[in-house]
């Protein structure tokens, strides 16, 4: 009875197994869930050899970033032919208390050039000539100009100045062959707001501004002021947000946007939320269509994302400070939302310059990532090739060899 049941069970067991080891076969190798990376030892023996498998682990460890606005290609890769020695000209755009001193001492003191700017001991201003004897200079800057076109003069200021003080340097002639490459810096709006009420505590006015707008400063009645006598000096922070025409809400907006679109600081040409979103509109674009602007907060993605887009390279690195004097103020929850509500245009550019920027940053790494990738392809290639190459005269001196051993056998 046991043999004829084990005989009637034999088969069915057979068959289960050779299901069983066809499915290990035919079936998905990672069913509903991503697959695993790869072990070396697994790659190399499914054809993947340690540099391939190396470049699958550069790929993985790139950052990932979860963008909130859509950017084109075009908007991200940010590359230009800045032709020093011809007549391109840097212009940089300093807002108040984003980090714009130290940044544009960078530009003076710590790029690799050619011809390094002049700086004389005690002097703020440095000789930024053009190599080859030239004396045109390539940067219009703080530290390289001087305040040129006005004390912080903005976008609406510099758009319309720039080229006439060029000329003015004794330049003339080239105007139509100049480049105009405009950059700036950007800082989260609370922190910038707190460091500027800071140094207006510390008596800073800033009050020698032109503001000059569609050919003409404004007014007194378009622009108080928020203080009586010289300065503001020793202004508390209540003071210092009470004052609804203080400068220093959305100056990041105001000054990157085109203010005559708005009739200026004339308040009365458009009702108030029109005026707004207009200026913070123009203030995305043109910050979109510079050549670049920088983050406080990322130095040094600040100084990569530079050096790429000139082809520039900064002799030291720049260096991230997270204590300034606004991370030291000490401010409730509720004096932080009305800092964010007077400068809630402010906060909506940031947000979009900090995701262009990161967005642009990724971009730029991926694109070198893929570069070196396939500069390492070719290397290997070239290398395969000389293998190759070098395989018939081994096996001919291989064969020489044999022959002469063979040679001398015969003759032994």
């Amino acid at each position: 009875m046991d043999e004829r049941s084990n005989r009637w069970l034999l088969p069915p067991l057979l068959a289960l197994l050779f299901l069983l080891i066809v499915y290990q076969y035919v079936s998905p190798a990672c069913p509903g869930a991503a697959c695993p990376r790869r072990s070396p030892a697994s790659a190399a023996r499914r054809g993947g050899g340690p540099a391939e498998q190396e470049e699958e682990e550069e790929a993985a460890a790139l950052p990932r970033l979860a963008a909130k606005f859509p950017f084109a290609r075009g908007e991200l890769c940010r590359r230009v032919r800045f032709d020093m020695r011809g007549r391109d000209v840097i212009v940089f755009l300093h807002i108040q208390k984003t980090g714009g001193t130290t940044f544009g001492r960078h530009l003076v003191r710590n790029i690799h050039l050619e011809q390094p700017c002049y700086c004389r001991a005690g002097q703020k201003k440095c000789a930024c000539h053009r190599p080859g004897g030239d004396k045109d200079t390539w940067l219009f800057s703080r530290f390289s100009t001087g305040w040129s076109c006005g004390l912080h003069a903005d976008w609406t200021e510099l758009t319309s100045c720039v080229p006439a003080a060029m000329e003015r340097r004794g330049c003339a002639g080239n105007r139509t062959l100049r480049n105009f490459y405009y950059i700036t810096m950007l800082r989260d709006p609370v922190s910038r707001y707190l460091s500027e009420w800071k140094h207006v505590q510390r008596g800073a006015t800033w009050k020698t501004s032109l503001h000059m707008c569609d050919g003409r400063s404004p007014t007194p009645d378009e622009l108080p002021t928020c203080y009586e006598g010289d300065d503001w000096s020793g202004v508390s922070l209540q003071e210092f947000m009470d004052c609804s025409y203080n400068l220093a809400n959305n100056r990041q907006v105001r000054m990157l946007a085109d203010l005559s679109l708005v009739g200026c600081y004339n308040l009365t040409f458009m009702n108030e939320s029109e005026r707004n979103m207009i200026l913070l509109q123009s203030a995305k674009n043109n910050l979109k269509n510079m050549a670049f602007f920088g983050l406080t907060e990322f130095q040094r993605k600040t100084q990569y994302l530079f050096e790429r887009t000139f082809n520039l390279k900064f002799i030291s690195p720049f260096t991230q400070f997270n204590v300034t004097r606004a991370s030291n103020v000490d401010i409730g929850e509720d004096v932080r939302q009305r800092i964010e509500e007077l400068n809630f245009l402010d906060m909506q550019l940031y947000e979009y310059a900090k995701d262009l920027f990161l967005q642009r940053f990724q971009y730029s790494k991926q694109e070198e990532h893929q570069k070196n990738r396939l500069k390492r392809r070719e290397e290997r290639r070239l290398l395969r090739e000389q293998r190759v190459h070098q395989w018939p005269r081994e096996e001919a001196a291989q064969v020489a060899i044999t022959e002469d051993y063979n040679s001398q056998v015969a003759r032994w």
